[in-house]
């Protein structure tokens, strides 16, 4: 393992058709999808995983930015809903991702909060999901 690669594992746990738990880095995760899909309903599916993912990067990166530059940044709040299709989507299939951050600080003036939503739309899972990720699977006996 190189200091920048994660391993996560995912197993089924039997409580129902779907739910799986992973463990990443020490910490169980359990995932299932909703009872209308099948599912128990036992955690969230890998779309709200996903959506969590890029919400917990986006909050942290920017926590990190108004850190490191000593700004006043009180509270960073970011929501982010994800669809399939519909306005500005190039296709019904496209992944859309629509991301709200809320900047507490009454001290900010207007250029560190545009500084800090310009460093919003640049954390690192967001990087991923618009690059091209190379992804290799096989299979162990």
């Amino acid at each position: 393992m190189t200091a920048h690669e994660i391993v996560a594992e995912g197993e089924e746990t039997g409580a129902s058709a779907y739910a799986t738990e992973i463990e990443v880095r020490g910490h169980r995760i359990l995932a299932d999808e909703p009872v209308a899909e099948g599912g128990g309903n036992l955690g969230p599916n890998p779309y709200d995983l996903l959506t969590a993912a890029l919400t917990a990067c986006t909050a942290m990166t920017v926590r990190w930015y108004a850190l490191r530059q000593g700004w006043p940044l009180e509270r960073v709040k970011v929501v982010i809903r994800h669809r399939k299709g519909g306005p500005g989507a190039a296709s019904p299939r496209q992944d859309v991702f629509e991301k709200c951050v809320t900047l507490t600080g009454p001290d900010l003036d207007d250029a560190q909060r545009e500084k800090l939503l310009d460093v919003a739309a640049k954390c690192p899972v967001q990087r991923t999901l618009e690059g091209t990720p190379l992804i290799l699977t096989r299979c162990e006996d």
